[in-house]
């Protein structure tokens, strides 16, 4: 995969056209220090979200789990604690490296299959390397706003879980409030970047955040996606005043995999 830039980004970030290759190689020049700076940019409120989303997968021991996006798999360690089989898939190799090797240094979470144990796989969002309905739950936390077709994306995720099975999409939002709204687009387009600039490894990429957040839908038009893919049953939670949004979904009791 090239990092090379097309005219109009800067190096080391994607534009919003999403190239898969310029988004792998932004995601791998951050994984070093990913997760740090995500607290200090969210101001600590990323573990609240983290424990957000696995409430709402409503994870029970031996369920089977894929974590797409996974990153460093930090959420794919959470949802691991409370006993399910977890596979977190992402395509960037750095982020998988770097979640490997924090998984090794942290006692509690193995690494490899079975209950309460985390998988690592490499793989697209788009055509992921999974079986029809092979997860009783799946889950994408702020990932699904980085791929280049998103429509496609979800109802890759509704192939590969079983009917009755559970969706939920963590990302971030619109706030509710408009003054809050206000507050938050400034916060995102001037003081973001320069914080970033303090603790990742490639703060340009945390141009492409915020341009990519201001250019997200907002919660029900997702909703509205989400339900063109196959699922049914959609509905969303608002965290932090809508900065981030819980979408939760059903994939159809009696669905054929390849109904979408």
């Amino acid at each position: 995969m090239s990092s090379r830039p097309r005219a109009g980004t800067a190096a080391g970030r994607p534009g919003l056209e999403k190239r898969p290759d310029e988004v792998a190689a932004m995601f791998d020049g951050v994984a070093r220090r990913y997760d740090i700076t995500n607290t200090v940019l969210s101001a600590g409120r990323d573990s609240g979200w983290r424990m957000a989303t696995a409430d709402a997968l409503d994870l029970r021991p031996g369920l089977r789990v894929l974590d797409l996006a996974a990153g460093t798999a930090t959420s794919a360690q959470a949802f691991a604690s409370r006993g399910a089989m977890v596979v977190a898939c992402d395509f960037s190799l750095g982020m998988l490296r770097v979640g490997r090797q924090r998984l090794q240094r942290r006692p509690g979470t193995a690494v490899g299959a079975g209950a309460g144990a985390v998988t690592l796989v490499a793989g697209d969002g788009l055509a992921l390397p999974f079986p029809d309905a092979s997860f009783d739950r799946v889950t994408i936390s702020f990932g699904l706003r980085n791929v280049v077709d998103v429509d496609a994306c979800l109802a890759e995720l509704a192939r590969v879980t079983r009917p009755g099975g559970r969706l939920v999409v963590c990302e971030f939002s619109r706030p509710t409030w408009a003054p809050w709204r206000t507050v938050y687009l400034e916060y995102l387009m001037r003081a973001l970047p320069g914080l970033a600039r303090a603790v990742s490894s490639s703060p340009g990429s945390y141009v492409y955040l915020a341009e990519s957040i201001r250019a997200w839908p907002d919660q029900p038009a997702l909703a509205t996606r989400i339900a063109g893919a196959g699922w049914t049953g959609v509905g969303w939670r608002n965290l932090t005043g809508g900065i981030v949004a819980l979408h939760r979904a059903v994939r159809p009791p009696g669905a054929g995999a390849r109904d979408h």
